[in-house]
């Protein structure tokens, strides 16, 4: 067995020096399930990461749409040098570049969503030669008004900006009670002498 097992290896060993098990292919990061209420803008978060160094004149990315309801899938935003957005269709005017080709992001912004906008959002990227691998997915969801979770952290973000100012404020008042209480002390300190000098009848 020990045999064998060291014969593995070697094979293994070779086959990784001859480039075989090189790890290769283009690897695509996104946020998966998204929510956004009408008429908002919404971030679609992509990253990626290549295998070979990031070319920025031969990298190119694109965005797809593909509605819940059976449809044809639609393109949504096209990068190669520079930003390409929608000429036609319902994206028209509602896409813009929220990437950076060399911080590895391939993120853009949907301004303004729709009911329309329901469906899957395609992000995929090339950087020759790594022209192969995944593709990221994220399903979009476009609501009437934000969920209870939504709601919550809100609540939660805004209560807690109003405890911290409030705890400011107590500590501000403090502060200032304590400097006028040391400034009464002292100015007590010094009349009690100034008292015993002007008394004729002290003996």
């Amino acid at each position: 067995m020990c045999v064998k097992g060291l014969y593995f290896l070697a094979v293994l060993s070779g086959l990784a020096a001859s480039g075989v098990l090189q790890v290769s292919g283009m690897r695509i990061y996104t946020s998966g399930d998204m929510e956004a209420v009408n008429g908002t803008d919404v971030r679609l978060k992509c990253t990626f990461h290549s295998s070979s160094a990031i070319n920025p004149s031969s990298i190119v990315i694109s965005w797809s749409f593909r509605p819940l309801k059976p449809g044809r899938e639609e393109s949504v935003f096209h990068y190669q040098q520079k930003p390409y957005p929608p000429v036609d269709g319902i994206f028209r005017k509602r896409v813009q570049w929220a990437g950076d080709v060399m911080g590895r992001d391939a993120s853009i912004i949907l301004t303004q969503v729709k009911f329309t906008y329901n469906g899957t959002y395609i992000c995929m990227v090339k950087n020759p030669p790594d022209v192969h691998g995944s593709v990221g997915e994220i399903r979009l969801r476009v609501v009437t008004t934000a969920s209870f979770s939504e709601l919550l952290l809100l609540a939660l973000a805004i209560g807690g900006g109003i405890a911290a100012v409030v705890f400011l404020l107590i500590i501000i008042l403090s502060c200032r009670r304590c400097k006028k209480r040391r400034q009464r002390q002292h100015e007590g300190s010094e009349e009690a002498p100034r008292k015993e000098r002007k008394d004729p009848t002290a003996w």
